[in-house]
């Protein structure tokens, strides 16, 4: 019974984890799109 309790918290840390890790990629790739001059300059070639 303890093992399943151990498991079932290691399962909802991953999955809270996860869903944190999504949401701030998730707001840097906006914010990068509302202000694409912030954006690092190596990221795009430079038109010659």
């Amino acid at each position: 019974m303890l093992l399943l309790g151990i498991i079932s918290f290691i399962i909802i840390s991953i999955v809270v984890f996860l869903s944190l890790w999504t949401t701030s990629k998730a707001y840097d790739y906006k914010h990068k799109v509302d202000s694409p001059q912030d954006a690092e300059p190596n990221q795009r070639p430079n038109p010659k």
